[in-house]
């Protein structure tokens, strides 16, 4: 291979290495979760449910700019990762409110307005849930990309994180009804769109990168 050639190439897979990388979702990034088919973000509160469990209550809004959508991505607590560690797909992970330190978590109780749909909450006290925290980066490549959207399997039940389309009254007026539920559709798929995204030690580039 001609010189020229051969460090044109060496540039190309650089550069395209490093684009890679930057796309990466990773362990204790702060993100905000966007579901794009009903252009609402994950979002909680110290609102809790009048029904089900009583918990806080976990909701969409369409709002970008509330500080209460953001979440912290985290391992299980039986397992560990390094700051700025690609999540993979098949990956089990916790979502911390960033707000108040609940987890997103879902149980058996019934949503409070959807037939069938499980109840969705943020659980949790001084950074301790239970395994009903824990949900699996369910996508079709082999790690967790800002453009390619994933969904979110609870392990424990095996639902789907989803916003059903209803909507609330007050106290949290016009906010969306978010549940977990078996089937899979436009409405369980979600990707981070505001945020900070942590890179791994020892990368080129700066530590983190802002969406």
């Amino acid at each position: 291979m001609a010189p020229t050639v051969f460090f044109l190439v060496a540039f190309l897979t650089m550069h395209v290495s490093r684009a890679y990388a930057t796309e990466l979702v990773t362990c204790t990034s702060l993100v905000k979760l966007q579901n794009p088919s009903r252009g609402v973000r994950l979002h909680s509160h110290e609102v809790k449910y009048g029904s089900g469990s009583g918990q806080q209550s976990v909701t969409g809004v369409t709002n970008g700019d509330d500080v209460n959508s953001y979440w912290v991505i985290l391992p299980t607590s039986s397992k560990s990762c390094k700051r700025g560690e690609p999540i993979k797909c098949g990956d089990e992970i916790r979502l911390q409110h960033h707000k108040t330190g609940r987890y997103l978590h879902s149980h058996l109780f019934a949503a409070p307005m959807s037939n069938n749909h499980q109840e969705v909450s943020a659980f949790g006290e001084e950074g301790k849930g239970d395994e009903g925290d824990n949900w699996m980066v369910v996508c079709s490549t082999d790690e967790w990309l800002q453009s390619s959207p994933v969904r979110l399997k609870h392990v424990l039940t095996g639902k789907y994180l989803t916003v059903s389309g209803h909507t609330y009254g007050r106290p949290i007026s016009g906010q969306y009804e978010i549940t977990a539920h078996s089937s899979v559709s436009d409405s369980t798929l979600w990707k981070p769109t505001e945020g900070v995204v942590f890179k791994e030690a020892g990368s080129d580039d700066s530590l983190h990168d802002e969406l």
